[in-house]
Order: C-alpha cells, then sequence, then structure tokens
C-alpha cells in the first residue's frame, strides 16, 4: 500500500468513528458502497477521484482531511490560503477551518455571503448547536420559528437539527465563523 492509500485509508475510518457512524451510514450519505468503503478503509483499494469527492461531499470533508498525515496537536488554518469547501454560483463560500473529525465534537467554518446570496442549510442531526459570530456585515438567518439578524461582533446560537437559512440582504459581502458543537 503506498504512503497517499495508506493515509486515506486511516483517516477514513477515523473520520467515520469520530462521526459515530457506520459503514451503512457512510455508504447512505455518500453513495459509495459499504463494501468498497470496507476496502478503502483496509487499505486494499486505490480510490478514484469521483470516488473521493462521493464520500468528501457526503462527509463534508476536504481532501486534504483524508490525504494528510496524521494530524499534531496544534494546527493553523489561514482562510486565504485554503479553496473554499463549498462554493454556489458567486453567492457564498464556505471554508471547514476544523472538520468535526479534529475533536469529535466540534466543528468550525468560516462562511462568507455575497449581497443577495442565500445559503439554505438542512439539519445538522440532533444534539447539535450552531453558534454564529459575526466578523462582518448583517446575517439574516430563517429558522422553523422565525428570522434573527445577527451584526457584526454579536453572537447567535440555535438548534442546528433543523433546516434554516442564511441570508444577506445588504449591499456588501458579510463574514461570520460557524461552530457546530455536538452533545
Amino acid at each position: 500500500m503506498d504512503y497517499l492509500s495508506h493515509n486515506i485509508a486511516i483517516n477514513l475510518k477515523r473520520i467515520r468513528k469520530a462521526k459515530g457512524m457506520s459503514l451503512d451510514v457512510v455508504a447512505e450519505q455518500t453513495g459509495v458502497s459499504k463494501s468498497m468503503l470496507a476496502t478503502i478503509e483496509k487499505g486494499d483499494a486505490n480510490p478514484s477521484i469521483g470516488v473521493l469527492g462521493k464520500i468528501m461531499s457526503g462527509l463534508r470533508i476536504d481532501l486534504q482531511d483524508l490525504t494528510q498525515a496524521p494530524q499534531n496537536s496544534t494546527y493553523l488554518v489561514d482562510v486565504e490560503k485554503l479553496e473554499p469547501t463549498k462554493s454556489v454560483g458567486g453567492q457564498y463560500h464556505v471554508w471547514t477551518c476544523f472538520p468535526i473529525a479534529d475533536n469529535r465534537s466540534v466543528e468550525i467554518y468560516r462562511i462568507d455571503i455575497e449581497p443577495g446570496g442565500i445559503y439554505e442549510s438542512g439539519s445538522h442531526g440532533e444534539r447539535t448547536k450552531e453558534y454564529i459570530t459575526m466578523l462582518k456585515g448583517v446575517l439574516t438567518i430563517v429558522l422553523d420559528e422565525g428570522e434573527y439578524k445577527v451584526e457584526k461582533e454579536q453572537f447567535f446560537r440555535f438548534e442546528a437539527d433543523q433546516p434554516h437559512i442564511y441570508v444577506n440582504n445588504g449591499t456588501e459581502k458579510i463574514s461570520f465563523i460557524s461552530f457546530f458543537v455536538v452533545y
């Protein structure tokens, strides 16, 4: 097994276990068969870019999370040097700063939304709270129970077990940090 396949095998298994997911659940979320996932985790497969793309999308991780060497206890993230994890039609950009696999309970994103941009997000699962820290602009968050405006230097928390929408109704790009905490 080459170095890259070894890293993918170890990291996929670590990430799956950190998320508390079975192979069946990962297969359902990624569209990659359970047998293929098991083969990858054993280091007996050299997955294609297409398969890695499905895994990354389904688990909301970066290619780097699968291919990097075992992680150190300290890690500096420079968002300006990262490629966005998700970017849709120039409306918004999302960077995964720290995936939940790093520590099993917190996931941290930087999100920028262009003027008039809308980012619709599904539920993040039961027992998950989302914390928003505004860096720039005014964010409108639409939840089941209503709309909330969060301004620069304000913080907002909500149960993330529901679909929610982030909206930029302003004329300038907004930026915020989103923390997901599993409890």
